[in-house]
């Protein structure tokens, strides 16, 4: 009986090897195309809100494909639907497509095409590897129990964001679970990071405006130096973090921009402050204006000044789901191996994936997109950012992986 059980199991391996080198074998033959798409999405890159050609793109090539049921939820925003031979669970997966107000330094000839706008976070690698996942799964229906929902959303930069409007419109109704991917230039490609629980943080916004009194230069006894106020302000903000809250939950107060003053001999009356304020805790999020407002009032009050403060909830925190950050996790160590899976680290960066998790259980997760030895090392949001192309390929292998792991008939 032992030996008969050691035999099935060791069948079973190389089945399931057999199958994990087909899909090896099926990202293979759409990669070229999926690097295509990428560059040709950070060629023509669009702001939040405006991806009219990018979705006519995405919308353009899913129809090309064959199998898939594909719509536009939002002006801006694509949906495909795979419907599986048999019935069973539906999983959402997510890409975001929207680019930022960057003006490119990068001089490869797929540089963008759009002054003043650029993919300087991966959401065209996001985009591309999604097309890839949707291509080699619309030609596996018959293994499929279930549905796969594409979901191709516009405006992930710039809030309200565009996951609450594709929610809004129903994109996620009736689905089980949702998965969704960003490409990490923190990570050396050919890594995966996952993690339960917390991953990225709330980002809050403010603005700040200190009223005082204007004058020359050389009179400041006359005038409420609006700056010197401010600057205390700056300065004062950052005890709300290291005094005024457990050094155990996370937080960051940032202060972004300072704008105020005409010339060298004015005084200012009145200087404009902004920035974000980023939290996982919910009670800690709900304390920060109001610790903002008290230290902003104190030191106003104390120089003579006024003030007004402005203060905008932003995205949810990402908070993954334990079940399926385990579903997501098998899938992925079964699909790369045990070393290539890492646990990820919290990161106070925003995501409105979480609005797609307050309709159902998910998981989202890191690719590796940076390469030292290539010279890809820009962060995010940078001028020179770019991913490692072979990290396009990672993405599309482990949608895939998730996707049959979760909806397999076997």
């Amino acid at each position: 009986m032992i030996m008969i059980i050691t035999a099935l199991l060791r069948k079973g391996f190389v089945f399931m090897n057999i199958m994990m080198s087909d899909v090896g074998n099926l990202v293979e033959n759409v990669e070229r195309d999926v690097v295509t798409w990428r560059r040709h999405l950070h060629k023509n890159p669009e702001l939040s809100f405006q991806e009219t050609r990018t979705a006519q793109f995405v919308y353009d090539t899913l129809q090309a494909f064959g199998g898939l049921e594909v719509s536009r939820p939002t002006a801006t925003s694509v949906m495909a639907r795979l419907i599986g031979a048999r019935p069973g669970k539906t999983l959402a997966l997510r890409a975001d497509m929207d680019a930022l107000p960057i003006t490119e330094e990068n001089t490869f000839d797929f540089a963008s095409d759009n002054p003043g706008v650029m993919h300087a976070c991966g959401h065209d690698g996001h985009t591309a590897i999604l097309l890839g996942a949707a291509r080699i799964l619309s030609g596996m229906r018959g293994e499929l129990a279930g549905e796969v929902r594409f979901l191709f959303q516009h405006a992930e930069e710039l809030f309200p964001g565009g996951a609450q409007q594709m929610v809004d419109a129903g994109v996620m109704e009736d689905v089980d679970l949702v998965i969704g991917a960003h490409l990490w230039a923190h990570m050396e490609v050919g890594l995966i990071a996952v993690r339960a629980g917390e991953l990225m943080a709330a980002p809050d916004t403010f603005g700040i405006t200190i009223i005082g009194k204007g004058g020359h230069a050389a009179d400041p006894e006359h005038t409420v130096d609006s700056i010197a106020v401010g600057a205390q302000v700056v300065t004062n903000l950052q005890h709300i973090v290291s005094r005024q809250t457990d050094p155990l939950k996370s937080m960051v107060v940032s202060v972004t921009k300072f704008v105020g003053g005409t010339a060298d001999n004015v005084i200012p009356g009145t200087v404009e402050l902004t920035g974000t304020v980023r939290t996982f805790d919910p009670q800690l999020r709900e304390m920060a204006p109001v610790l903002m407002e008290r230290i902003i009032k104190g030191v106003t009050e104390a120089h003579g000044a006024a003030y007004e403060f402005r203060y905008q909830n932003g995205y949810s925190p990402v908070i993954n789901n334990d079940e399926v950050t385990k579903l997501l996790e098998e899938s992925l160590k079964e699909a790369f191996g045990e070393t290539v899976v890492r646990p990820a680290l919290p990161t106070m960066g925003g995501e409105d994936f979480s609005a797609f998790q307050k309709q159902a259980p998910g998981s989202f997760f890191l690719i590796g997109a940076g390469n030292g030895s290539k010279g890809i090392t820009a962060p995010h949001h940078h001028p020179r950012f770019t991913v490692d192309e072979d990290a396009l390929a990672i993405g599309v292998k482990a949608f895939v992986a998730v996707t049959r792991h979760v909806l397999s008939n076997a």
